[in-house]
């Protein structure tokens, strides 16, 4: 998996007051849990920028301005109700040989034949949540949808790797093809409708 580099200053006063100061002055206050004690720094907004408003999933490195530097993922954010300015980030610091849950986006390739035929794909996820070491972390899971027929459903059990694991239900439904108004499909799939019509998202 890809790593941003985000470069920071250690804070030594956590309270309102100098919070308050950072994002005056265009920084974010950000916390490292997951070490032997939480660890506070900040770094300008615009750092964030290719870590928070992208689809993609990345770990970071955060390099402080005293030589330390901490492998991590990016836990939670908090936006400002009105301005969406960046106001708090947590992070949780990686250790190579610890597994780690992320959320990795879902990308689709192929062409459906159901699509092809007037249906519709349906894409209930566009993440999935996955457990493994870091380095075994995917940058996306690829989800090819060319077999898919109307009425068909591609399962989460389809995307099985030896490299990490879902923490999803085994009938977990990745994508599906379903019928529009306005498809035409042959008869073999309206077969497959059939047999699938009535199994459980």
């Amino acid at each position: 998996m890809k790593s941003i580099t985000i470069d920071g200053s250690q804070r030594e006063s956590v309270g309102k007051t100098s919070t308050k100061a950072l994002r005056n002055a265009g920084q974010v206050p950000c916390v490292i849990y997951g070490g032997d004690k939480p660890l506070h720094f900040s770094a300008p907004e615009l750092a964030f920028s290719k870590l928070v408003y992208t689809p993609n999933a990345h770990t970071v490195v955060i390099a402080l301005d005293n030589g330390e530097k901490y492998n991590a993922i990016m836990q939670d954010i908090q936006f400002h109700p009105v301005t969406d300015k960046i106001l708090h980030i947590d992070f949780y610091q990686i250790f190579e040989d610890r597994e780690i849950t992320m959320e990795i986006p879902v990308q689709i390739v192929g062409t459906s034949r159901g699509v092809l035929n007037g249906g519709v794909l349906k894409r209930p996820y566009r993440k999935l949540r996955v457990k493994a070491i870091p380095s075994k972390l995917p940058d996306f899971i690829e989800v090819d949808i060319t077999p898919l027929k109307i009425g068909n459903k591609l399962y989460i059990t389809a995307l099985e790797n030896e490299d990490y694991k879902f923490l999803h239900p085994n009938n977990t439904v990745v994508c599906q093809v379903k019928r529009s108004r306005l498809s035409v499909a042959g008869a073999d799939d309206e077969d497959e409708e059939e047999e699938t019509e009535g199994a459980e998202a």
